[in-house]
């Protein structure tokens, strides 16, 4: 489902092909196509029982697949969901949701700050879920329940395969909560299956064609001092993990906010030297995303009369936000909740091609390792 015989500069790069059929292992490994398989998550329905609440726990990049997560519970399950930093969690766990199903994310399933996490809760009695890359790790052996990812081993210290991978487990144990907690009917859940088996040949079919346009717009973005990237709701945590990509990829200032507070001070920030990155999809069956997409139009028609240097990653037909915007990346068209799968992956060649641009070595960035196992 990638170009297998192609020979990849960076690790990192190879990683982002490989996300397409990472994403299809992990999806047959949950599913089989048109229904998710009972056996599987068994001990997570017995982790969920009884629960009425969620709380995720996570740093770095997992936390912000978290972020999506809580979006996903809540909106699709009716799950309140209160998401902590892990190295905040262990100081203050105490005063956080009573009684909740503990739900930790990790690439590792060794980081040190979200096994301690996990210890905590699993002292309380509290039930326990990991999602982790790796299912003979000691969180996945730890947890009530071991939800692992399919995503292989990924040697660039940049997440990008576990991070997609993450956020395709979590969008299947939120259709597994709605569906045991009566709030979709099988055939609501399987026509959401369809549409995440749809996503690997999908991105599969765009990827080289980002990887193009990518490579050249960051050529134009390489004298660029710092980055805003702009989301909402869903897309939020996306423009959180593509600012983070870019700090540690390309040693570069990015901040990640909700588009509708760029007004309420990172305006000010705002000039040819710092570019928004915009995250301007939009569902049309969703009468929610269409109101978020016609803010976002509104907030970029003000941001091209300030001269803003803007690239907007739309769907694919778009012409509306491509008049308001420098660059445009289009990703297919799909419902809400699948978007983000799409619209990180060309934030992580954005990272990727601004950090190859200055001779940075992708692969191991300055002062980072891949699983950090001691705070």
């Amino acid at each position: 489902m990638f170009a297998k015989n192609r020979t990849y500069p960076h690790a990192m790069l190879r990683e982002i092909f490989e996300q397409p059929s990472a994403i299809a292992e992990t999806l047959t490994a949950y599913s089989d196509g048109s229904s998710l398989r009972e056996d599987v998550f068994l001990s997570a329905r017995n982790a969920l029982v009884g629960k009425e609440s969620l709380l995720i726990s996570a740093s770095g990049s997992s936390r912000h697949a978290g972020l999506v997560g809580e979006i996903l519970f809540e909106d699709l399950a009716g799950i309140a969901v209160d998401v902590e930093y892990a190295s905040e969690y262990i100081y203050r766990s105490t005063q956080t949701l009573k009684n909740p199903c503990f739900l930790v994310i990790s690439q590792s399933g060794e980081t040190a700050d979200t096994s301690e996490a996990l210890r905590e809760a699993t002292a309380r009695g509290t039930t326990t879920i990991a999602i982790t890359n790796k299912p003979d790790s000691s969180m996945a052996k730890m947890a009530n329940c071991s939800l692992p990812t399919m995503a292989g081993i990924e040697r660039a210290v940049p997440a990008t395969k576990s991070f997609t991978t993450q956020l395709v487990v979590l969008s299947l144990l939120s259709l597994y909560a709605a569906r045991i907690r009566g709030r979709m009917t099988r055939a609501v859940v399987e026509s959401h299956l369809r549409n995440l088996h749809n996503v690997p040949e999908a991105m599969a079919a765009v990827l080289p064609d980002w990887e193009v346009q990518v490579a050249e717009i960051a050529k134009s973005l390489q004298s660029a001092e710092s980055f805003l990237f702009l989301g909402r709701g869903v897309h939020y945590p996306i423009a959180r993990e593509g600012a983070l990509k870019l700090k540690e990829s390309a040693y570069i200032q990015a901040e990640g906010y909700p588009t509708g507070e760029l007004k309420h001070g990172p305006n000010a920030l705002v000039n040819r030297n710092t570019p928004l990155i915009v995250l301007a999809t939009r569902d049309p069956q969703a009468p929610d995303s269409i109101l978020r997409y016609e803010k976002t139009v509104n907030l970029l028609r003000d941001m091209k009369k300030q001269g803003a240097e803007v690239v907007s990653i739309v769907n694919e037909g778009d012409t509306q936000i491509a008049e308001l915007s420098r660059h445009t990346i289009a990703i297919p068209q799909c419902e809400e909740y699948l978007s983000p799968l799409y619209e990180v992956v060309p934030l992580q060649l954005l990272a990727y091609f601004m950090a190859i641009g200055r001779q940075i070595d992708v692969d191991n960035p300055r002062n980072l390792v891949k699983a950090v196992v001691q705070e």
